[in-house]
């Protein structure tokens, strides 16, 4: 692999981080449209009532959750901008992912909605994912997504002349495999509305939780693990019940709707 300079991955990360967020956003409109085709409802957007409280919710809460777990991540960044160095913080997916789930069921407390709104956002996420892992796996070293030195056969040469665990491409292995059993199953999980998301949520979850293994931690906290890995343990803790709930609801809701 030709390794590029800080520069130009700089620019490549960018272009694939910000075209997944493209792509995602207008898939999203395209399942609101289609969901609004199925219920026989006005067509609706991105902007329409009930949606736009949503979408500032899922914006805020992702931007927000973003930077607080890759500084959970990187607390050494949080040492030196707390020390008063400007720094501008990276980004991390699981917090936006978080950030973004919390803002949304704020949002619809807020304005007293109850009806589910995450399905939606699957298909949109795993194809926005796995575009800006491209990015991240063409900026090499330059990016902190890189895996671990490997012996393995298929070890890529980020340019540092030592193979590694070509971690964003196992990333976006996982997220086509599962995203694919979501698919064939979302006639059945369309039962119990949110079952979906929550699905990919816990799987994305424990998939990090789990693939980070393979990356190295720089800022170790408890038994090794990354501050990643610690905050996916605790959603988990929080989330797994809630996903349970909802599948013990299945069998129930897909022999009524059968």
């Amino acid at each position: 692999m030709i390794a590029l300079s800080a520069a130009t991955a700089a620019t490549v990360h960018a272009v694939a981080e910000y075209g997944g967020i493209a792509v995602g956003a207008w898939l999203y409109r395209r399942a609101l449209r289609a969901g609004a085709a199925r219920n026989q409802a006005a067509p609706s957007g991105l902007l329409a009532r009930g949606h736009f409280a949503v979408v500032v919710g899922l914006l805020l809460g992702a931007a927000l959750g973003n930077k607080a777990v890759f500084l959970v991540e990187r607390p050494d960044v949080l040492a030196r901008l707390w020390q008063g160095e400007w720094l501008m913080p990276g980004q991390s997916i699981v917090g936006g992912l978080l950030g973004g789930l919390v803002g949304v069921e704020l949002a619809k407390w807020l304005t007293a909605q109850t009806r589910s709104t995450g399905d939606a956002l699957v298909a949109p996420l795993v194809v926005g994912i796995c575009i800006g892992r491209i990015g991240c796996f063409l900026a090499g070293l330059h990016d902190d997504t890189y895996g671990l030195p490997t012996t393995l056969p298929w070890g890529v040469d980020l340019g540092g002349g030592v193979p590694r665990h070509p971690s964003p491409l196992y990333e976006i292995a996982f997220l086509l495999a599962f995203g694919a059993w979501l698919w064939r199953q979302r006639g059945r999980l369309a039962a119990v509305p949110g079952l979906q998301f929550k699905c990919f949520l816990s799987a994305y979850l424990l998939w990090r939780l789990f693939g980070d293994g393979l990356k190295p931690v720089r800022q170790p906290y408890a038994l090794g693990l990354s501050g990643i890995q610690w905050v996916c343990i605790v959603a988990l803790a929080l989330y797994l019940p809630l996903v349970w709930r909802a599948a013990r609801r299945l069998p129930i809701a897909a022999a009524a709707t059968a």
